[in-house]
């Protein structure tokens, strides 16, 4: 986690990857005016997401800054209030009163919580500092124990243990004070965090990690695998995504996220921030929040602050609103991205449903047939976009597509229609997600994305009326 109060430098977010290029994150896509969010946390549960931001005790009596959080954001993390230097000041003296002030401040206007964070070998109170072996891992597991215990129930998901994996090549473990309590100390922080608070989710959480081909993000995949297979108690993976000119959004980005998807845990994009301005901070944010939407388990994502001012790297204006609390571009194609849809959540968190528009004009009666056009969309290296256009040949009152795509390509994210799979998975019916009556000569079109997996053939489409 990374806050005002850290000594990081921009050296451990130097190690530069292949960006996302501005010409593969743009993604045209009709929605109808009716389902568009007007606000972040609106258009993300629209696809059962939440949108979320850290928040600091301190800012609380900032009624701009307030105001903005709790128009925009439903999900809040404290910046630094919930750490263990926070809330165990002295040994087995517990201290809850800042972020208590948050997480009430969260509930009272109808937001969740995410605790971050329980275990770290940062900012570790000083008389922790000063243990080792098995009392510091007995202090440890207390803490744990504790703090999840006293906001029980309160909490959506933990980040159980932050940053424990090295930077560079080794992908091993940090050698920290905890780490060498032994190499268990993460699974024990965990199964302490499920004796405490049962119904939380439970997550690792960590930088740079972002990049499917750095050792870093490979120590961390097998570590989150193991715990899987043996039962280990981990529900979600937190990324937190710092980005900036030497260190831009990965080109392999989505493939991250989807690998530890595939290992059955919830993805998150926990503390999101990218330096620069203008269109090209905004194409990079546009990027990052399409990579979530292709995946279905990215369950939400938590920008790092509210303003460009209240941000950990200030000068680097890395957040959606500028110092006076105006939207900035990054904000706008973050909006319109979310609104533009994608996989819906498996899981998503309880929302209102959208009314669907009503109509004074008599939908009309079946007989017709329909066609089904296939047309080919944006391509990136692991991935393309396609759209289908139904046409009504006849006036019919509803229709039904399928599209075939070829093994071993996958369609990983769909929009402005509703989804079904055969056994195989590579076979898709699309249905309308309201009325799908169309007059003679009338056309809709929904749209998908395919990872090719080495195969760029055209998916087959069909449409059938009713």
């Amino acid at each position: 986690m990374t806050t005002p109060r850290h000594t990081y430098g921009r050296g451990r977010l130097a190690a530069a990857f292949g960006g996302l290029a501005a010409a593969t994150l743009a993604v045209a896509i009709a929605v109808p005016a009716a389902a568009a969010g007007s606000t972040l946390q609106a258009a993300a549960s629209e696809s059962g997401r939440y949108f979320g931001t850290a928040i600091a005790a301190s800012r609380l009596g900032d009624g701009t800054y307030t105001s903005i959080a709790n128009r925009e954001f439903n999900m809040i993390t404290a910046e630094n209030e919930m750490k263990m230097d926070a809330t165990e000041p002295s040994r087995g003296q517990f201290s809850y009163s800042s972020g208590d002030r948050i997480v009430n401040w969260a509930r009272q206007n109808g937001k969740q919580v995410r605790g971050h964070a329980l275990a770290w070998h940062s900012q570790q109170p000083g008389w922790m500092q000063n243990l080792s072996g098995t009392d510091l891992r007995n202090a440890m597991l207390n803490h744990v124990t504790q703090v999840a215990s006293y906001y029980k129930g309160k909490i959506y998901a933990w980040d159980v243990v932050n940053e424990a994996f090295a930077d560079g090549s080794s992908g091993g473990r940090r050698d920290s004070n905890l780490q060498r309590t032994g190499n268990d100390w993460i699974e024990a922080a965990f199964r302490a965090a499920r004796a405490a608070d049962p119904n939380a989710k439970l997550c690792y959480n960590d930088y740079n990690t972002d990049n499917w081909s750095h050792a870093k993000t490979q120590g961390v995949y097998t570590m989150v695998r193991d715990f899987k297979s043996r039962g280990v108690p981990i529900d979600c993976v937190g990324f937190q995504a710092h980005f900036n000119s030497g260190n831009p959004v990965p080109s392999n980005y989505h493939t991250t996220l989807q690998n530890f998807a595939d290992l059955g845990v919830d993805v998150q994009i926990t503390e999101l921030d990218i330096e620069g301005s203008g269109s090209s901070q905004a194409q990079q944010y546009q990027g990052v929040v399409q990579a979530c939407l292709a995946v279905a388990r990215c369950t939400g994502i938590t920008v790092w602050g509210v303003r460009d001012s209240d941000s950990w790297r200030a000068s680097g204006t890395p957040l959606l609103f500028d110092g006076s609390g105006n939207k900035k571009a990054a904000y706008t194609s973050v909006l319109n991205q979310l609104n533009a849809g994608g996989t819906t959540n498996p899981n998503p968190n309880p929302t209102t449903p959208v009314p669907t528009p009503t109509t004074t004009t008599p939908p009309p009666t079946g007989g017709g047939s329909c066609t089904a056009t296939y047309s080919e969309g944006q391509k990136w290296g692991d991935r393309f976009n396609g759209t289908v256009t139904i046409r009504a040949n006849g006036n019919i009152s509803g229709w039904t597509s399928t599209v075939t795509v070829r093994s071993p390509q996958k369609i990983i994210a769909t929009w402005s229609g509703s989804p079904s799979w055969d056994s195989s998975g590579n076979v898709m019916t699309m249905r309308p997600s309201g009325s799908g009556a169309l007059s003679s000569g009338q056309t809709t079109s929904f749209g998908f994305t395919v990872q090719h997996n080495g195969t760029w053939t055209w998916p087959s489409v069909t449409c059938a009326a009713s």
